[in-house]
């Protein structure tokens, strides 16, 4: 066999098994995202993300995932948590705004983003976590699992953390429009079509019982919108009066069909833009 050929199949051998990553550099920043193939974590200097005052409508779940995250940062037992609800009600965006007013009162906690679709590599992250002297937030956002999606499997590991537990130093928080992680008239078909009904509609449904907090994002009213809306304003120095911001505000949530946050920031950037004031 010629030196070549040698090579080659090195090589090739290489790539099946490819030699272990290099630690991460965890002081780099405190925001990561994990990235497979090759397994990485990807600094994030400058997260996007509001201010938790902004964020209104949603005092409740604020004041609970603060203090749950807070306990965690400094070394205290908290459980993970799911944030299910009313699509664009700032589910993400309380995750992250939690995350920077943990920094801001002088805990140390990094935040780590997992794409659904990596949740398979999600116990190679964890070994890398695990011997590390930080403290890690994984944020999973809008989860979810289709009838033939097995990916659920994988996140037991972060959750339950099989036969070597959850790192002490890892909690996960996911968001997602579905309480149960799931459609409803997928849970029907499976209780429809199984051999075992209760026993297939439980594997899946039980997923989410492993998070040990439940967060409920619900559609918020017309003052909270107008609020919402207020607020951006004051905080970014854009100049409209009651009347004015009111019905236009009313007539953009009427053409998008919905009253949300993410509604309000969306005719917010436009009265910005009109104005010609820059939100950085």
């Amino acid at each position: 066999m010629t030196d070549d050929a040698l090579t080659r199949i090195a090589e090739a051998l290489e790539r099946l098994s490819p030699p272990a990553s290099a630690a991460p550099d965890f002081d780099a920043a405190d925001a990561f995202v994990w990235h497979v193939a090759p397994d990485r974590l990807q600094p994030v200097p400058d997260v996007n993300r509001v201010d938790l005052d902004l964020l209104l409508g949603i005092n409740r779940a604020r004041d609970i995932l603060l203090d749950n995250t807070l306990q965690f940062a400094r070394g205290l037992p908290a459980n993970n948590a799911l944030l299910w609800g009313a699509r664009g009600m700032g589910k993400s965006s309380l995750v992250k705004a939690v995350h920077a007013e943990v920094l801001n009162r002088g805990a140390a906690l990094k935040i780590v983003e997992v794409q659904r679709e990596d949740l398979p590599s999600i116990g190679r992250l964890l070994t890398m976590l695990r011997s590390a002297d930080a403290r890690f937030l994984l944020f999973c956002d809008d989860l979810s699992f289709s009838h033939d999606d097995q990916h659920y499997k994988s996140l037991k590991a972060v959750l339950d953390g099989g036969i070597e537990g959850r790192p002490d130093n890892v909690v996960f928080y996911a968001t997602s429009n579905r309480r149960h992680l799931m459609p409803r008239d997928m849970i029907e078909n499976e209780r429809s079509s199984a051999i075992n009904p209760s026993e297939a509609v439980e594997e899946k449904v039980s997923l989410s019982d492993r998070f040990g907090l439940w967060l409920g994002f619900h559609p918020c009213s017309q003052d909270e919108y107008l609020a919402m809306i207020r607020g951006y304003c004051d905080a970014h120095g854009v100049v409209i009066d009651d009347d004015t911001l009111r019905a236009e505000a009313i007539e953009w949530q009427a053409t998008r069909g919905a009253r949300s946050g993410r509604v309000a920031w969306q005719y917010f950037t436009d009265l910005a833009g009109r104005q010609g004031k820059s939100l950085k």
